[in-house]
This record gives structure tokens, sequence and C-alpha cells, in this order.
């Protein structure tokens, strides 16, 4: 493999994980944080794809961006709603609204299941005409994906400092403890997952504008695929600060990224992939935990060696 390739496969790489860690650090809010497992990630994210295409289309693709975090928003509102107020376990609220958003999304698409922007100006389109001829030329998704990755890594760093954020935080640990210090959890749980819904939403507007199409299958497996990086990068930055975690997570979609394009070389079946993410979700599972088993089964097998 030459050196060009090579390097034209890590930067395809850390644009998709740009795009991804979005969703990563929504699941960093609403899983780590907050203490939500949400399953309606996958729908959220097809959501996103959708609203931000479908306005990208009408001519507006600047607006693409907040109408897609928007949609985002209400989609987490409903989760959060079904949770708090109806008293629907939270899996199973996840997956009511991801098997909900599956139509609405076929309905935002105009009852198709594909939309193509190849000739529609996406917010790419325009940055990549305006860095064209700079030494800059042909990094536009590169660019977005570092500003849209930074922008929410300080967002959280400077939320999760304030009351709400503490707040927040604090549910996440212990709920009870939070509604004996006068805060309502209810509030707290719904205004964590309308901001970690948004996030994931404004990920596939930004994957879907960049591969100039979506389907309403482009979130299949996404929760997946963010879960795992979540769980790669707390290996590395786990136990630090937010900001160093947020960086973190972004670290481990790159991470998963890059395992998932060696994979790709390999030139292993279509169907195989969901295998090889399902296979790094359990080695970043396992791994904390076979490490910390490691010196016992050393003196384990010194003790068989003795004997």
């Amino acid at each position: 493999m030459s050196l060009p390739m090579i390097l034209s496969l890590g930067q395809t790489a850390l644009e998709l994980a740009l795009f991804n860690s979005l969703t990563v650090l929504a699941l960093f809010l609403s899983y780590s944080m907050l203490n939500v497992c949400d399953l309606s990630t996958d729908g959220c994210f097809a959501l996103g794809a959708a609203v931000g295409a479908v306005v990208a289309i009408a001519g507006h693709p600047w607006l693409s961006i907040p109408a897609a975090m928007l949609a985002g928003v209400l989609s987490g509102l409903v989760t959060a709603v079904l949770q708090t107020r109806m008293g629907v376990n939270s899996l199973l609220a996840g997956i009511i609204v991801n098997t909900g958003l599956y139509s609405v999304n076929i309905a935002i698409m105009g009852g198709s299941s594909l939309l193509n922007m190849n000739k529609t100006t996406t917010v790419f389109s325009m940055l990549k005409a305006a860095l064209k001829g700079t030494p800059l030329d042909g990094l536009s998704a590169l660019i977005i994906g570092l500003i849209a990755a930074a922008a929410v890594i300080l967002f959280l760093s400077l939320f999760l400092r304030t009351r709400l954020g503490l707040a927040i935080r604090a549910t996440g640990d212990n709920p009870d403890m939070v509604r004996s210090s006068s805060i309502n959890p209810v509030f707290t749980t719904t205004v964590g997952l309308c901001i970690s819904n948004s996030f994931t939403a404004l990920s596939g507007c930004l994957l879907a504008q960049s591969q100039k199409s979506t389907t309403v299958d482009i979130g299949s497996g996404i929760l997946t695929v963010a879960l795992a990086s979540l769980l790669i990068g707390g290996v590395f930055l786990g136990r630090r600060r937010i900001p160093l975690r947020a960086v973190g997570a972004v670290l481990g979609a790159f991470v998963f990224r890059l395992v998932y394009t060696i994979a790709l070389r390999f030139n292993l079946p279509a169907f195989m992939l969901k295998l090889v993410s399902s296979v790094i979700v359990v080695a970043a599972i396992s791994g904390p935990y076979l490490k910390k088993q490691l010196p016992m089964l050393k003196r384990q097998l010194r003790g068989r060696a003795g004997a």
C-alpha cells in the first residue's frame, strides 16, 4: 500500500470519525452523565440526516444545521416525556421512538427511502469552493468536522459546569438525592436528552451532506459504533476532567473508525462489517475488566508452574 493511499485512508477515517464523534459526545452526555441509555439514537441520527437533506435541497444549506438540531431536540423531548411523564422504561421508550421515527423519516423525505444531493449546494460544497486554490483545498470536510467537534466539546465543558449541568450530572449519579435537594429530575432528564439528541441529529445532518445522499437506514448501527467509541475513549481518558473525557470520546471515535477502515482493506464481505463492529464493542467493554484480572491470572499461572 503506497503512502498517498495510506494518507487518503487516514483522512477519510478521520473525517468520518469527527462526524460520528458528535453522536459519541451525545452518548457521553446521556449515557455517561445522565445515566440514560437512549436507544432512539439510530432513528434520531437518520432524522437529522433527513431534515438536513430536505432543507438543503430546498436551497438553505446553512439553515439545515439548526433545523436538524431542532428536530433532534423534538425527538429527545418525546423520549423524555415517555420516560418521565408516562412511566415507560427508558430502554422501551427509546425503542418506541426509534421505531416511530422510521415512518417519520420516510414522510420527511417525501415518501422515498433515498434522497440524492449531487446537484445540491451544501455547507461542504460552499466551503470547498471558498478554499479552492488555497493550501486547504480538499480539506473542507475535515475542517467542518473539526469545527463541529470542537464546538460541541467546548459547549459540554462549559455547560456541565453550570448549575443546570451539575444538576444533570447529579441526576445521573443519584436521582433521589437530587429530588431531596428540591431539583426536579424530570426537568434535568428532559433537558439532557434534548441536548444529546440535538448532537446526534447534527451528526446525521453533516454526514448526509458530506456524502451528498441520505437513506432512511443511514443511522442503522450508529448506536453500536458510538457506544464502542465512547468505551474506547474511556480507556484513554476515562478518569480525567470533563473536557479531557470529551476529547477522549472523539479519540475513541477515531480509533474505532481506523480499525474499521483497516478491516475494510482485508476485503471483508459487506455483511461481515456488523460483526466487526460487535467484536470491537466486546473488546472495548471487556478490555478494562481483563486488564484488572491479568495480575490474578499471572499468579495462577505461576502457581501452577511451581506445582
